[in-house]
C-alpha cells in the first residue's frame, strides 16, 4: 500500500509527500515543486508530515543532490537538532512545585536575547565556562582556518554562544515517559556563528550563479557544484557548524543535569545513552545505488534501527523513535509537529488565555511573548506521527512538565 502522495507533472523530479491526514499549505507545495525543478536534484524530493513554508527552502523537506549542495536548503541554523537523555528519576522524585526546577535550568543555560546593542546579551556567556572552553579548543583551529578563507566570519558570536539556547522554538524541557521516568530534552543549533556561515554562503552561491539566477525557480535555490570556487569551503564550513551544534547541545545537557542535581535531593544517573541528532544539515549518503548529498531541512535521519527525536509543540507530546529505514523517504522522518500558522498569524489569532489553558500542565512561560510557540500554532502531533508510521516506530512517548523557552 502506498503510504505517500506523489506530485508529478510540474517539470521536475517527483515529490513524495508523507502528509496523509495532515494539512499542507499551497505555498509549501509550490516551494517543494520549485526545489524539485533544480537540475541537480535526484531522484525525488521527500516531504515529511510536518512540512511547511520556510525561508529559502521548505521546512520538512529531504533533498538529495548529485555533485552539488543548495546552501539555502541547509538554511542558516546549521546543525539545529535535539538531544535527549533518560534519568533514573521518577515523577515522584520531582518537587510538587516545579517553579524552582525551571528557575535552576534558566540560570544554568543562557537563553533568549537582550536585543540591546552595546550591552551584554543575556543569551550569551559573559565569560564562557570551562566546559565551553574545552569544547571550543577542539573547534578553534578549524574555525581559524575558516576565518582565513572568509574573514567576514571572524567577528561572530562563537565561543560566547557555545552552550547557549537561543530564541524562537529552541527549548529545554523536563519530560515524563510512559512509565513516569524523567527525561531531559533540548533543542538548539549552531547559534550566531552558524547563522553567519549560512547567510554568507547563501550570498556567495547567489553571486557565483549570478549569470544563471534568472533561470532558477527561485534565487534562494542557488547552489554550489562540486569543483566550483566555494564548494569545498562550504562543505568544510557546514561540517564545522554541525560539530559546533552537537557540542552546543551536549554542554547544555551537562549544565541542565548539574542544575537538576542541585535542586532535586535524590541522587540520579543517566539510564539510557543520550540521543543527539541534527535536523537541519547535509551529509553524503548512498541511496538508490548513488552517492548523493542529502540535505534534511527540518527532517531527521531514520536509518533502520537509528534512534531519533520528534518533539511536539510546547505542551504537547514528544517521541523517541527508531528508524525503519524507508528508502522511498531517503531514510528520514519529521523533526517535529510543524507549524500550521506563521509566528505573526499566531500572535494575531491565539489569545493569552488560550495559551495558558493549553499549557496548564506545564511549568513554563505564560506571557504574550511566547504565544507564537503555543500548541495551537503547530500541527497536531498525533496526526503527524500517524502519517509516518512506515518511517519510524515509537520507542518512548514523552509529556512535558517543565519547559524553558528563549
Amino acid at each position: 500500500m502506498t503510504t505517500y502522495n506523489e506530485l508529478n507533472e510540474h517539470g521536475g523530479v517527483p515529490v513524495k509527500m508523507w502528509t496523509k491526514g495532515v494539512p499542507v499549505e499551497d505555498d509549501a507545495i509550490r516551494q517543494l515543486q520549485q526545489l524539485s525543478r533544480l537540475p541537480v536534484v535526484w531522484p525525488h524530493v521527500a516531504a515529511m508530515p510536518d512540512v511547511h513554508v520556510g525561508i529559502g527552502a521548505t521546512v520538512g523537506s529531504v533533498v538529495p543532490t548529485r555533485h552539488a549542495i543548495i546552501p539555502a536548503a541547509v538554511g542558516v541554523d546549521i546543525g539545529c537538532g535535539m538531544i535527549a537523555a533518560r534519568t533514573s528519576l521518577k515523577a515522584n522524585d520531582l518537587p510538587d512545585q516545579l517553579g524552582g526546577v525551571r528557575t535552576a535550568i534558566e540560570r544554568a543555560v543562557p537563553h533568549g536575547r537582550s536585543g540591546n546593542h552595546g550591552t551584554r546579551d543575556k543569551g550569551a556567556w559573559n565569560k564562557a565556562p570551562k566546559a565551553a572552553e574545552q569544547a571550543w579548543s577542539a573547534l578553534e583551529s578549524d574555525f581559524r582556518r575558516l576565518c582565513e578563507l572568509h574573514p567576514r566570519l571572524k567577528n561572530t558570536n562563537n565561543l560566547s554562544h557555545l552552550g547557549t539556547l537561543g530564541t524562537g522554538n529552541h527549548f529545554v524541557e523536563l519530560c515524563l515517559d510512559q512509565v513516569d521516568q524523567v527525561w531531559v530534552m533540548l533543542h538548539s543549533g549552531s547559534r550566531g556563528v552558524g547563522n553567519a556561515i549560512g547567510t554568507h554562503f547563501i550570498e556567495l552561491a547567489q553571486a557565483d550563479m549570478r549569470n544563471h539566477v534568472a533561470n532558477l525557480p527561485h534565487r534562494d535555490l542557488a547552489y554550489f557544484q562540486e569543483g566550483s570556487p566555494h564548494f569545498a569551503d562550504y562543505v568544510f564550513a557546514v561540517d564545522w557548524a554541525q560539530r559546533f551544534a552537537r557540542e552546543n547541545r551536549a554542554i547544555m545537557m551537562h549544565n541542565t543535569l548539574a542544575a537538576l542535581a542541585k535542586v532535586i535531593p535524590k541522587p540520579f544517573t543517566l539510564t539510557e545513552e543520550a540521543v543527539n541528532c541534527h535536523h537541519n544539515y547535509v551529509q553524503k549518503e548512498t541511496h538508490f545505488g548513488e552517492s548523493l548529498f542529502v540535505t534534511r531541512k527540518g527532517a531527521v535521519s531514520a536509518q533502520k534501527g537509528q534512534l531519533g527525536i520528534i518533539p511536539g509543540s510546547m505542551g504537547a507530546k514528544s517521541f523517541i523513535v527508531r528508524g525503519l529505514g524507508n528508502e522511498a523517504a531517503l531514510c528520514s522522518c519529521s523533526h517535529g509537529a510543524g507549524r500550521v500558522m506563521s509566528r505573526t498569524r499566531a500572535k494575531q489569532l491565539i489569545t493569552l488565555e488560550a495559551h495558558v489553558e493549553a499549557t496548564k500542565h506545564v511549568e513554563c512561560r505564560k506571557d504574550v511573548h511566547v504565544i507564537d510557540e503555543s500548541p495551537a500554532a503547530y500541527k497536531p502531533i498525533d496526526q503527524v506521527m500517524a502519517a509516518q508510521s512506515d518511517l519510524v516506530e515509537i520507542v518512548h512517548t514523552l509529556r512535558q512538565v517543565v519547559c524553558v523557552k528563549g
